[in-house]
């Protein structure tokens, strides 16, 4: 089992950067895919960015892509998203979670964080 728990989140002013880590407990956190997905209020939960289990592919939602950076440190048991040129439609909680598979589809993600806010304003 992997747990998973963000941080990073806060207020930013557009433009702005920000930086979120997702810190796993467990020996098998480098088994697994990673990826990070969003939810504003109201809103279904979106994906964002995944990372293979060695971290050597990634996929990006075309919302977010050329702006936001996912990485991974297998050594720290820990997993990164870098937001860069933020906008005020960025602002969600977001969450992290980890998959067995490479995917961009929520439902194969097997454990979740608790998630963290981001909020972007204008």
């Amino acid at each position: 089992q992997v747990q998973l728990v963000e941080s990073g989140g806060g207020l930013v002013q557009a433009g702005g950067s920000l930086r979120l880590s997702c810190a796993a407990s467990g020996r098998t956190f480098s088994r697994y895919a990673m990826g990070w997905f969003r939810q504003a209020p109201g809103k279904v939960r979106e994906f964002v960015a995944g990372i293979t289990s060695s971290g050597n592919s990634t996929l990006y939602a075309d919302s977010v892509k050329g702006r936001f950076t996912i990485s991974r440190d297998n050594a720290k048991n820990t997993v990164y998203l870098q937001m860069s040129s933020l906008k005020p439609e960025d602002t969600a909680v977001y969450y992290c979670a980890a998959s067995i598979y490479f995917s961009k589809n929520l439902d194969r993600y097997n454990y979740w964080g608790q998630g963290t806010q981001v909020t972007v304003s204008s």
